[in-house]
């Protein structure tokens, strides 16, 4: 087993919009997903960690774009799950302005975890970020969690279901893998690809792909 190369990442700060980031320099990977897929555990998880980012028992908890520093010039960006209707019209009023222009206009941004459910289809939110990465040429990771809730079959078929939902969208450079906090599958081979995504030297070629709204 390697050395885990994320354990010493930390918390930096929380903002309500894009502009209050750190300088747009460097490499982030955005992790995003809707609110009851387990992201901030597996967050935790992948960075060997128990308390790095808030796990509640309420969906919908994160509000914020919340800042993780992993190394110098290297960051997570823990963005507020979507597809939950309990938050304040407010709150998703805000949402809708602000992700789309840190997706859209993030030069450090290289690349998206977008954590789901194992155990279900995904839903229209989803489709509609992996076809705006496919248009903007974001590199997207998706980890299918909670896999330990299935059996062997049912998750291998969950994943072949994924990939091939991937490889229907046009342009998209997609990897599916089957994770689980509980039993620790996947986390190694989702660590190898946030690294590769982090290793990227140049900052994307910003190209607006036909918009997302959360």
């Amino acid at each position: 087993m390697h050395p885990n190369p994320f354990r010493q990442t930390r918390f930096l700060l929380s903002v309500d919009h894009p502009r209050d980031l750190p300088p747009d320099t460097g490499a982030e990977v955005a992790i995003i997903g809707r609110s009851n897929v387990g992201k901030s555990s597996l967050l935790n998880a992948l960075c060997d960690q128990r308390a790095l980012a808030r796990v509640s028992r309420t969906p919908g908890r994160t509000q914020q774009i919340v800042v993780f520093e992993i190394a110098e010039y290297q960051r997570f960006l823990d963005l507020p799950g979507f597809g939950y209707a309990a938050v304040s019209r407010e709150v998703r009023a805000r949402w809708e302005v602000t992700l789309p222009v840190l997706l859209e206009r993030r030069a450090a941004l290289c690349g998206l975890l977008l954590v789901t459910d194992a155990r279900a289809p995904l839903k229209a939110e989803e489709h509609e970020l992996l076809q705006w990465c496919a248009a903007s040429h974001m590199p997207c990771l998706v980890a299918l969690n909670k896999a330990d809730k299935l059996g062997n079959a049912a998750a291998q078929l969950a994943w072949r279901a994924l990939n091939s939902a991937l490889a229907a969208v046009s342009g998209l450079n997609g990897t599916a893998i089957l994770s689980s906090v509980t039993k620790g599958q996947g986390l190694e081979a989702i660590r190898a690809e946030l690294q590769a995504l982090l290793g990227r030297n140049s900052p994307r070629e910003l190209k607006e792909g036909p918009g997302f709204k959360p």
